[in-house]
């Protein structure tokens, strides 16, 4: 391509429109006088910047998935909680090979009639030195926990465990667990007691 050069009204109408434009920058460099001495100033030279490294928009925003925090049904918060007595046990007990030594049933009562039960059969094993014991909830309807109105779904099934953590038992109990097959399932929990000092 070859340049073409600018006719005389074309460089007159560039000359106009640059007369009306403002420079960008707005002090002009000062003419450099000739100094006596031979030293020639240099420009300043800034160091070079350094370069961004390439990115894509976004890669560091936390993932949606990864902000919901998905609610938990009741089996799911128990088999969370930390191990506090032996895991050898703990093991023997969750595959029902240990045995109960004692068994309360709360299926059928309210939470008025279940709650001291629930307290005196626990502190009541405990006096008597038992460490297993069996609490039968019933299963209940089948817990939700996506429902969107909140359902009274098994009271007793997700009332327990907290019960179990409440004074005056809490410090009777060592450990929750929910029930072997062979003990009732996901109707019942084994509760592993404290030795009674």
């Amino acid at each position: 391509m070859t340049k073409r050069r600018l006719r005389p009204e074309e460089l007159e109408l560039w000359q106009q429109v640059a007369r009306r434009t403002d420079p960008l920058q707005k002090q002009r460099p000062k003419p450099v006088e000739p100094s006596m001495s031979k030293k020639i100033s240099r420009p300043k030279v800034e160091p070079p910047r350094e370069s961004i490294s390439p990115f894509s928009m976004g890669e560091r925003a936390i993932r949606q998935t990864e902000t919901h925090v998905f609610p938990k049904s009741t089996s799911q918060k128990i088999k969370s909680d930390p191990l506090q007595m032996d895991s050898k046990a703990f093991t023997r007990m969750k595959r029902g090979k240990l045995v109960p030594e004692a068994r309360t049933d709360l299926h059928g009562l309210t939470l008025d009639q279940a709650h001291p039960e629930l307290i005196r059969f626990i502190l009541t094993s405990q006096a008597r030195g038992l460490r297993l014991v069996l609490v039968i909830t019933g299963k209940g309807s089948r817990e939700d926990p996506y429902d969107p109105m909140p359902r009274r779904r098994g009271v007793l099934k997700t009332q327990v465990p907290q019960w179990l953590r409440m004074a005056p038992i809490a410090q009777a109990v060592l450990q929750v667990a929910e029930a072997h097959q062979r003990h009732g399932g996901a109707g019942a929990y084994y509760v592993y007691l404290r030795r009674f000092r």
